[in-house]
């Protein structure tokens, strides 16, 4: 999969996670991106090290769901770092 390829599905990946967890996560579409981006790294080296294999074709239903499982928990921690800011 090329560089390009993988924006795009860090992109969508990050925006499917933020639909799938309830409530309002803050960041824009670049925070989106970068979420994305990281969490379908973070599922293709869980996947690698789980399954023996990591993130492989675009239109892979595997690469999809690693890349979006991925983008979930990174979610949540960037979810559980930001909403526990205090106001002073």
């Amino acid at each position: 999969m090329g560089f390009f390829g993988f924006l795009l599905l860090g992109l969508i990946a990050g925006a499917i996670a933020k639909l799938i967890i309830p409530g309002r996560q803050g960041g824009g579409w670049l925070i989106t991106l970068l979420l994305g981006v990281v969490g379908a790294i973070l599922g293709g080296w869980i996947g690698g090290l789980i399954f023996g294999g990591g993130l492989q074709e675009f239109f892979s239903i595997r690469t999809w769901l690693l890349a979006i499982g991925g983008s979930i928990v990174v979610l949540l921690i960037y979810g559980a770092i930001t909403g526990r800011k205090s106001r002073i």
